[in-house]
């Protein structure tokens, strides 16, 4: 399983995302390396497909679901719906995709 979280730097909530990553694997006893990617600049950005930090992506899908064509690629914090916490995910939602994905990895 290909696990992701792209932030940019001094993001406040990209440690908590990498924690609460962590413990959803643990959680699903999936055993996954999680890749950090620290994104530079608008260019990456666009490239990347990233819609604000910090973002988790679990094999290449944003854990929220969102289609690329309809957001808008920036440095800048990320808003999830449904969340507690100010940029983090629900954990729910990042449990969700794991699954998904875990699913999908099956033959």
């Amino acid at each position: 399983m290909k696990v992701e979280v792209l932030y940019v730097a001094d993001c406040p909530t990209h440690p908590a995302a990498v924690k609460l990553v962590k413990h959803v694997l643990a959680a699903e006893g999936v055993e996954a390396e999680i890749r950090e990617v620290l994104v530079s600049d608008e260019g990456m950005a666009s490239e990347l497909g990233f819609c604000g930090s910090p973002t988790i992506r679990i094999n290449g899908r944003d854990v929220a679901g969102e289609s690329q064509d309809a957001r808008s690629f920036a440095l800048s914090c990320r808003l999830y719906p449904g969340s507690k916490q100010v940029g983090l995910p629900p954990a729910e939602m990042v449990h969700r995709a794991v699954l998904k994905a875990r699913q999908g990895a099956r033959p």
